[in-house]
């Protein structure tokens, strides 16, 4: 999936192949056995070109991670501390990543709305209803694990 990703476009099981041989020696056959599988699983669509397919991933990296994040945390019998456990896990650059999403995502209390609204000394004011929201510095999107990738013990790491 992360080559898939990378490539950000539909991509042939030849295009995967050479990109992985800069790597490492892999047959053609192993690559289009995962591509096969994550299509079969619904993670890639594809779209016949001639005799070959094109693959093309069916959601985003980040969308992948929040998944893997959400499904995570649904499972905890105690959602709170382990929210509180991952954020103490999280290096400054993540918290200030995850401060700046939290700013980003609309509030449905009203009142909750306005206690976020004042910036904290040294931040920029959040942006009002309506306007344009930058994604913030810092904030790309979070890859799974290796390993954790669909595809992933097929290849090796998943690329």
């Amino acid at each position: 999936m992360t080559r898939v990703w990378e490539w950000n476009r539909p991509v042939t099981v030849r295009e995967v192949l050479e990109d992985l041989q800069k790597e490492r020696s892999i047959a053609y056959t192993t690559v289009m056995t995962v591509l096969d599988n994550l299509h079969q699983k619904g993670w890639v669509r594809r779209e016949a070109e001639g005799r070959a397919y094109r693959y093309e991933a069916v959601s985003t990296r980040a969308a992948y991670a929040a998944a893997l994040m959400n499904e995570a945390w649904s499972a905890s019998d105690n959602p709170a501390a382990a929210l509180v456990a991952f954020f103490g896990m999280m290096s400054p650059e993540q918290r200030h990543a995850l401060r700046d999403a939290v700013r980003m995502v609309q509030v449905d209390d009203p009142a909750e709305g306005a206690e976020q609204q004042a910036p904290r000394p040294g931040e920029a004011a959040p942006a009002q209803e309506g306007e344009p929201q930058a994604a913030p510095e810092g904030a790309g999107e979070p890859g799974p694990a290796e390993g954790d990738e669909p595809g992933a013990s097929a290849t090796g790491n998943g690329r």
